[in-house]
């Protein structure tokens, strides 16, 4: 899944290339939206709310859409061929002088701006929002104390924009096991605030840098490093799927010391 700061980069870019702007072109490429025109229709804003995009039209409609795995919004001059224009371009928004292009963008609906909340509402809170609220985000957190804490930091429905990225440096900054039940979590607030920082300090990076180090092979700590040296105590990193639906989990057992992996497979 893709890490929040993604999304809120995604935001910006539409926001700069269409908000104000009054749409001249616009194709939603799927069949449930196919012959819907939004041509003539403004753009107001563009927002981020956790993994999902919200975009809001004049007409008090929002256009909605989620990232997943694979998607992502690229913005180029209006007039420019579409590049590889059959490479899952789902929906075409052009105003007179810029097109932003959703290629392989999912979950695309249209509702009442004022019935957002039927797409979003069931998330916590955003950890790059205006709103953000770290009570909550650990009270929610805090509410299945037998859950393992990187199934917990996934679910967004405690804290939106954390994925696999933050989830398991999270885990490895605050010496946790990914296995480790929330009940025995010592401080909660800490892994909270840590979320948050993380996040804020890669809102303007389209990459995740969690160590300082910007050099490549040393940008994270133990995510995308299995079979690797630590880079603090120089033991093995291990991988191992986790939660349902699975998930990878990086780890380094010395450094993450508590619960392991005891029923799921070896990752090869």
């Amino acid at each position: 899944m893709p890490e929040g700061n993604t999304v809120w980069l995604a935001a910006r870019s539409l926001r700069r290339a269409l908000a104000k702007h009054r749409l001249v072109r616009a194709e939603l490429r799927i069949a449930d939206l196919a012959t819907t025109d939004l041509t003539g229709d403004a753009v107001d804003d563009v927002i981020a709310r956790g993994k999902h995009l919200l975009i809001r039209l004049g007409s008090g409609r929002t256009l909605h859409n989620h990232l997943r795995m694979d998607g992502n919004w690229r913005v180029q001059p209006s007039g420019r061929p579409i590049a590889d224009p059959n490479d899952y371009v789902r929906v075409v928004l052009g105003t007179d002088d810029t097109t932003a292009l959703g290629y392989r963008v999912h979950d695309i609906s249209l509702v009442p701006t004022a019935e957002e909340a039927t797409l979003v509402g069931h998330l916590g809170p955003d950890l790059l929002g205006p709103d953000w609220d770290a009570a909550e985000a650990a009270r929610r957190l805090a509410a299945d104390a037998a859950r393992t804490v990187g199934e917990a930091l996934l679910d967004q429905r405690n804290l939106a924009g954390v994925g696999n990225v933050f989830k398991a440096e999270i885990c490895f900054v605050r010496g946790l096991s990914p296995w480790t039940p929330i009940g025995d979590v010592g401080d909660i607030d800490g892994v909270v605030k840590l979320a948050h920082r993380l996040l804020v300090a890669n809102r303007e990076r389209h990459d995740q840098v969690t160590t300082g180090d910007t050099r490549p092979g040393r940008r994270t700590w133990v995510y995308g490093r299995d079979g690797r040296p630590c880079l603090r105590c120089n033991s093995t990193i291990r991988v191992e799927w986790q939660g349902d639906p699975p998930r990878l989990s990086y780890w380094c057992p010395r450094c993450q010391p508590g619960p392991g992996p005891t029923t799921v497979p070896a990752v090869r």
